[in-house]
C-alpha cells in the first residue's frame, strides 16, 4: 500500500475512484484487493472501531471475549485463515461435541441415536432440496426423530444459521458448504480481523446518509460531507439495507429490494461467563448440547482458548424472545440452564458475566442471513452491480459460505473486483 502516496486518500476536492462503506471483514477485504490495484479508494465506517460484526474484546474479561464472529470454518480453504498475521495464533477446535442428559454425559448408544438423527435430517433436507419446488427446512425433516427432534432443529437451525428451520429455505441450506472442521484464533477473531485492516486509511465515526448514483460517478453524503467516487462497494447488513440506513437516489431496483427482503438476519448472541476452577470438568473449547425437551435450548462453549470464559450460545426465535428481554435475563436463563445440566453448585463459581444484543446493535441490527422459502436466489441478485457503478459484498452475498467471516470476506474481494474492471484492470 505504500507504494502510492496517494493511496487510499481522499484529495480536496473529495473525488477518488471506489468508495468501500463499511469496515466489517467484507470491506476489508475490498481495500486490500482495490488498494493491491493502486487505485484510490476511502474506506468508510460509522462505528468508532473496524471489523464490524468481528468484535474482540479483551477489557471485560481480561481474556480475549468475541463478541461477534467466533468460528474460523474449513480453516484449510478459508481466506482469513490463511492470511493471519504472524502473533496471531490459529489452532483447530477439538473434533465433536459432548451431549448432557439431565446432569450427565450422554452414554454411547445415546450419542449414537442423537448424531444419527442429525444425520437424517441433513440428509433429508438435501433431497428436499433436489425437488421441483423449494420449501422449508422444517418441511423436509424426517418424520421419525421422535425425542432428539428438539435437539435436531436446535443443531440444524438457531445453532448452525440463527433461525429456526421454519424459517430456512432448503435450497439455502443444502447449498451451503460443510463445515465439519473449524479453528479458533487464540487472541480471538475479531483480532485477526483488525489486524488485516490495519494501517488502513478508515474513516470512522462517519455514517454514509445517502447514495446519489449518476450516470459516470457515485455521490455519497456523509455527516463529514460529500464524497465522489466512481464506484461504491455497500457492505451493510441486510437488515441495515432493508432499515434504509442508507438513502439511494434513485431507488434501489425491485429486484434488489425483493432479495434483501428473504435474505433477512437471524438472531444469535454470547452470554459471556467467567468459570474459574473449571466446575465444569470441561476441556479447552468443549462444545457441549443439551437433550432439549423443547425450543428453551442452547450450546456451550467452554474453557475458551484455555482461559476460564465460557459462552452460553443462544439464537433462532427464543434467542430473539430472550435478548429482547435484557441482559439480566439472559445471563439468569444461562446460569440456570448450566445449573440444570452440571448441578447447582455451578452458580458458586460464577465471576463476570456479559450477554451480546445484536438485535439492538444499531448498526448490525442481527447476526447473519439466512434465506427463507424461495429466497437462495437473491443472494446471486445481489451480486449484481447496479448501474454498473454499487456494487454489495457481505457474508449474505455468498452462496455457498453465507453467515461465516470466510464468505463476507470473498464477497468483499469479488465485489472490489467487479468494480475494478470499470479500469479495464490495475493501474
Amino acid at each position: 500500500m505504500a507504494s502510492s502516496p496517494a493511496l487510499g486518500a481522499v484529495q480536496a476536492s473529495g473525488e477518488i475512484d471506489i468508495a468501500i462503506i463499511g469496515a466489517g471483514a467484507a470491506g476489508i477485504a475490498a481495500a486490500r484487493k482495490v488498494a493491491a490495484a493502486g487505485r484510490r479508494y476511502v474506506l468508510i465506517e460509522a462505528s468508532d472501531r473496524i471489523g464490524g460484526r468481528c468484535h474482540t474484546d479483551t477489557a471485560t474479561f481480561g481474556v480475549p471475549f468475541d463478541r461477534g464472529a467466533h468460528w474460523l470454518h474449513m480453516p484449510d480453504i478459508n481466506p482469513v485463515a490463511k492470511l493471519a498475521p504472524r502473533g496471531l495464533e490459529v489452532y483447530p477446535a477439538p473434533p465433536g461435541q459432548q451431549l448432557r442428559i439431565t446432569k450427565r454425559n450422554a452414554r454411547e448408544g445415546e450419542m449414537e441415536d442423537y448424531l444419527s438423527a442429525i444425520v437424517r435430517a441433513n440428509r433429508a433436507i438435501q433431497e428436499a432440496a433436489r425437488g421441483k419446488a423449494d420449501m422449508s427446512c422444517a418441511q423436509a425433516l424426517p418424520k421419525d426423530l421422535g425425542e432428539w427432534q428438539p435437539s435436531v432443529e436446535f443443531f440444524l437451525g438457531p445453532f448452525g444459521c440463527g433461525k429456526n428451520l421454519d424459517e430456512i429455505s432448503a435450497v439455502d441450506f443444502a447449498r451451503s458448504l460443510e463445515r465439519d472442521a473449524d479453528s479458533f484464533c487464540r487472541q480471538g477473531l475479531g483480532a485477526l480481523i483488525a489486524k488485516l485492516g490495519e494501517g488502513m486509511p478508515v474513516q470512522l465515526r462517519n455514517p454514509v446518509r445517502g447514495i446519489q448514483s449518476t450516470r459516470n460517478t457515485v455521490e455519497l453524503d456523509t455527516t463529514r460531507g460529500r464524497i465522489v467516487a466512481r464506484a461504491v462497494v455497500v457492505t451493510l447488513s441486510t437488515a441495515a439495507l432493508i432499515a434504509e440506513r442508507i438513502k439511494f437516489q434513485p431507488a434501489l431496483p425491485k429486484r434488489q429490494l425483493d432479495a434483501l427482503a428473504r435474505l433477512t438476519l437471524g438472531s444469535y448472541d454470547h452470554i459471556a461467563i467467567e468459570l474459574k476452577g473449571n466446575p465444569l470438568q470441561l476441556r479447552n473449547d468443549d462444545l457441549v448440547f443439551e437433550k432439549a425437551s423443547g425450543p428453551r435450548t442452547a450450546a456451550l462453549l467452554a474453557n475458551i482458548s484455555g482461559t476460564s470464559l465460557c459462552t452460553v450460545e443462544i439464537a433462532g426465535k427464543f434467542g430473539a424472545e430472550l435478548s429482547k428481554a435484557g441482559e439480566a435475563a439472559m445471563t439468569d436463563f444461562a446460569i440456570g440452564w448450566l445449573g440444570d445440566l452440571f448441578g447447582a453448585d455451578v452458580k458458586k463459581a460464577v465471576g463476570k458475566t456479559q450477554a451480546t444484543r445484536w438485535n439492538a446493535d444499531p448498526l448490525a441490527m442481527g447476526a447473519f442471513s439466512a434465506a427463507a422459502v424461495n429466497g437462495q436466489p437473491g443472494r446471486r441478485v445481489l451480486m449484481e452491480p447496479v448501474r454498473d457503478r454499487l456494487f454489495f459484498a457481505g457474508e449474505a452475498v455468498h452462496e455457498t459460505l453465507w453467515g461465516t467471516v470466510g464468505g463476507a470476506w470473498e464477497s468483499g474481494e469479488r465485489a472490489a473486483d467487479a468494480a475494478l474492471r470499470l479500469w479495464g484492470g490495475r493501474r
